[in-house]
């Protein structure tokens, strides 16, 4: 068996041997059992599921909530003749069947989907008709975890998929972050048939950890990057507005950066992402919606600009520096202001329980909805209309929206990103004859129709940015021509929107009868401001190791510092200080008891050194037998 899956690595990804623990857990998958891989970000967790996937019959279904991750596998999938694709939010009705359909013909030996898409009575129907399910994998298996620091209710649907399949149907749970108690807590959630956990250790000894305590952040950042000027960098902000303000400033200091975060378009961000992959731009600076997937090797610094809300987090995020293994740094950057900043982060995520029911009252008002009313309807909600109307603020407005979301009263999408669509109104010789003297529109219509088929029979979403790589206009061109060509009556233009929705997975209740249950609040709270406490304790801790706290916090014992982060090369500094003092304390001693006279202790103690160290050097002269203490006298040893 173990032969068998070297020759499907080496056949499809010319490797001669598996990395750490890939090769125990794809013999524990192979042999049935459901399994669990504690993998540090960079360990390779793809080869684990890739490999038993092709060796064993029929379908592997790989649930993932990144996107980028999706596209970037099946891709490289394909180019190596492996037959895959991906199912996830944002793509066209018929696209979803089209492949659900192929999956269920056994057209894929991989088939990558969003865990959104889990609880569609489409993809349940066309799961009941896959002929074979091989295995089923759980990537970030942390996010099924009322305990994980990311935990996302969509994950919950997992367990119900599992009883829809066949009993032999084993269990790869992946995740690069979890605690001892997420740990259990994955495997209960997933229906384990016995515990099975395979971990790798979390050490990084090529990656270096510092903490800098500054009031000047700009200029640190500035002074770090210059210090560190190869390779590429990330630097993770904890607003968007923070990211535009950084890059700018990056950038008019001579170091290329550019920005990313939730709010850009799918087509901005893997513009901005490839951009940065190909080091056309040395630095990105984002919120924590960058990274997720990225597999760059040269990422030489992963700066945190603000504290992150939980070790977890930084551990992953810091993790993506250093993935080829060579010397690499995670700094974070704190003040005193931050500490008060990230404690208040616990009341702005658990709001009152009275402010929650205020919220979803006042959303029912704001979208028109009747008490026994809108099971299972979406409704688009601006959250900034809302705030205004009733004098919320954001913050905890959306903090409310999510945890009526947990509580399984609505469902919540905070960035539900919806494409440009278009339709043609005239038919394509009408096309010609309004525009024969108008070159770009013409070219931008001819493009539409290469690009796009049946734009005169229905409307297709359509990717700005991606026309304006084919034509040579500028994105913001390309809009205004198609805002043009609706405002004519040539087109019908639907603009690219991210917009909020509200679904109500239960009809609208009375709001005295809403209940916000310890699993969802008050437990979870009260992780949450633990989780922050140990994140304060980290960065202003002068006495620990930084590696050792990280691994100890994820449950690893280690008997040794790492020698390298700024905690020990502070105490490697004092050390060589104080070293450097006794000698030099030990030598005025002895110069002035070089006369061989005894003289009084008294006059020793007002020698030009400090307590401890001149009583050390008076033990460490005495030891060695080189003086001689008689009563309140002391002389030289003849």
């Amino acid at each position: 068996m173990v032969m068998e899956a070297l020759d499907v690595l080496k056949q499809y990804w010319g490797y001669d041997s598996f990395r750490g623990i890939q090769r125990d857990i794809i013999e524990s998958i192979l042999n049935g059992r459901d399994t669990l891989g504690l993998m540090p970000t960079g360990g390779g967790k793809s080869i684990c599921f890739q490999v038993p996937a092709l060796m064993r019959e029929g379908l592997c279904i790989v649930i993932t909530p990144l996107i980028s991750l999706m596209k970037d596998q099946v891709q490289q999938l394909k180019t190596r003749g492996i037959k895959a694709e991906a199912v996830y939010s944002g793509m066209m009705r018929e696209d979803i069947v089209r492949v659900l359909d192929n999956a269920v013909f056994g057209a894929y030996k991989l088939l990558y989907i969003s865990p959104e898409r889990l609880s569609s009575e489409l993809f349940l129907a066309k799961l009941e008709r896959m002929r074979q399910v091989s295995m089923m994998v759980v990537d970030e298996a942390h996010c099924i975890s009322q305990w994980g620091y990311d935990f996302r209710p969509s994950y919950l649907q997992i367990a119900k998929i599992r009883h829809l399949l066949p009993a032999s149907v084993p269990v790869l749970a992946l995740t690069a972050t979890a605690t001892p108690k997420v740990i259990d807590d994955i495997q209960e959630r997933l229906g384990f048939r016995e515990t099975n956990v395979f971990s790798m250790s979390f050490e990084r000894k090529n990656l270096i950890y510092v903490v800098r305590e500054t009031e000047d952040r700009a200029g640190e950042l500035l002074h770090i990057l210059e210090g560190v000027p190869h390779g590429s960098a990330i630097v993770y902000t904890r607003t968007r507005q923070q990211t535009v303000d950084v890059a700018r400033f990056l950038e008019e200091n001579g170091i290329t950066a550019n920005n990313y975060h939730a709010g850009l378009t799918n087509a901005e961000k893997d513009y901005r992402q490839i951009n940065w992959s190909k080091n056309r731009i040395r630095v990105m600076v984002a919120t924590n919606a960058f990274g997720m997937g990225i597999d760059k090797p040269d990422v030489r610094l992963v700066i945190h600009y603000n504290m992150p809300d939980s070790l977890e987090a930084y551990f992953q995020e810091a993790g993506r520096a250093g993935r080829d293994g060579k010397t690499s740094y995670a700094v974070i950057l704190y003040n005193r202001q931050d500490i008060k900043t990230i404690q208040r982060r616990v009341p702005e995520t658990y709001p009152e329980p009275d402010y929650v029911r205020q919220t979803y009252e006042n959303v029912a008002c704001f979208l028109q909805v009747g008490v026994g009313e809108a099971l299972g309807r979406t409704f688009y909600f601006p959250i900034e209309t809302f705030c205004r109307r009733f004098k919320q603020f954001p913050v905890q407005t959306n903090a409310a929206l999510h945890l009526l979301n947990n509580a399984g009263y609505i469902e919540y999408h905070e960035e539900q990103e919806f494409k440009s669509a278009l339709h043609f109104i005239l038919r394509k010789d009408e096309l010609y004859r309004i525009y024969e003297n108008d070159e770009l529109t013409d070219l931008l219509i001819q493009t539409i129709l290469r690009t796009y088929p049946g734009v005169f029979a229905n409307f297709v979403y359509i990717e700005e940015t991606y026309l304006a790589h084919l034509t040579g206009m500028t994105a913001e061109q390309i809009y205004q021509r198609l805002k043009e060509l609706h405002h004519h009556r040539i087109i019908d233009f639907i603009p690219h929107r991210q917009t909020p929705t509200i679904s109500y997975t239960v009809a609208r209740i009375d709001t005295d009868l809403i209940g916000l249950p310890s699993v969802v609040y008050a437990d979870r709270k009260a992780d949450f401001q633990q989780r922050i406490n140990q994140m304060v304790h980290y960065v202003t801790s002068q006495d620990q190791c930084r590696s050792r706290m990280l691994l100890e916090y994820f449950g690893e014992h280690s008997d040794h510092d790492c020698g390298q982060c700024d905690v020990c090369l502070s105490r490697k500094k004092s050390s060589a200080s104080e070293a450097d003092s006794l000698s030099s304390a030990i030598q005025t001693i002895t110069d002035f008891l070089s006369d061989g006279h005894p003289h009084p202790l008294s006059d020793i103690k007002r020698l030009p050194i400090t307590s401890p160290v001149l009583d050390e050097a008076l033990r460490r002269l005495t030891e060695e037998e080189r003086i001689i203490q008689q009563g309140l006298n002391v002389k030289w040893s003849s």
